[in-house]
């Protein structure tokens, strides 16, 4: 059996999943053979501490000439009382080459509302990646394999059997350059294996579970720096939003993907903003 990928960015549930080919991505040999799937529909919700989202994410594969292209659309909305905070969807597009090492993106746009979208474009000719976000362009070096936040998670559906299974090792990590239109990240997973009932069937699945390295350097340079600590703390269980309360001032760290998708700057955008530098 063919295995797919389940990402824990986030804790998923409620997933329903639709493939116009089920033999497609159950074959070993799909992309060889041709039996490749058109359309890949998957819908989820997402449930963190702090917040719920919904998803709806297309995947097409359409054939010119000698080569298969991919486009892939994710729709997420939040949902619950954040969404009369922050009302809108989130709108994501990765477009790129289906290639005999999986997926090859070449265009990703980020947007939300109706803000101007965050780009990557990949130039692969010259190793050259543009990343363009509130109206700032950056470039960096385009390493091999490098992929962005919507085709890392269809990537493996079509890389053969073999391979995926040499980089995708129980127990161990793996490592992957993701680009969102903002950044440009070095991500570390930890690779699992999970057997799960989806309506295509049963599947043995990869779970990769993204790795944070996080430690108290706050709480203990106020520690030992100011002799205080935190009144209240909360969100250190999965790290992904960390508050912590010292009663004068409240510290939110953030998980990059989380604070992109809450946005707080732009909830207080009309607030008095103060920057600090070398505060320890």
């Amino acid at each position: 059996m063919k295995f797919i990928i389940v990402f824990l960015f986030f804790l998923c549930s409620a997933v329903s999943v639709h493939a116009e080919d089920l033999t497609a991505i159950t074959d070993a040999s799909s992309l060889t053979s041709g039996k490749i799937p058109t359309r890949i529909h998957i819908s989820y919700t997402v449930n963190t501490g702090i917040g719920h989202g919904e998803l709806n994410e297309v995947v097409d594969i359409t054939q010119k000439s000698d080569a298969h292209t991919f486009h892939i659309i994710s729709d997420a909305q939040a949902t619950g009382i954040y969404k009369v905070i922050k009302p809108g969807n989130i709108v994501r597009n990765s477009r790129g080459l289906v290639t005999d090492k999986g997926l090859q993106p070449s265009y990703y746009s980020d947007q939300r509302a109706n803000k101007e979208p965050s780009l990557a474009l990949f130039d692969w000719e010259s190793r050259v990646l543009t990343l363009k976000h509130k109206g700032r362009e950056t470039q960096e070096p385009l390493a091999e394999g490098t992929q962005d936040r919507l085709s890392l998670s269809y990537h493996f559906i079509f890389v053969p059997d073999i391979e995926a299974q040499a980089e995708l090792q129980l127990g161990k990590t793996f490592e992957v350059h993701v680009a969102d239109g903002r950044s440009l990240q070095l991500m570390r997973f930890l690779v699992g294996k999970e057997r799960l009932n989806t309506p295509l069937g049963v599947m043995d699945t990869y779970v990769l579970t993204r790795i944070i390295d996080h430690d108290n350097s706050i709480q203990r340079k106020t520690r030992e720096i100011l002799h205080e600590k935190p009144w209240h703390a909360e969100g250190t269980q999965n790290s992904e939003w960390i508050l912590l309360d010292y009663v004068n001032i409240v510290v939110h760290i953030f998980y990059k993907e989380v604070r992109d998708f809450y946005d707080l700057e732009d909830l207080w955008a009309d607030a008095e903003r103060t920057d600090y530098e070398d505060i320890f």
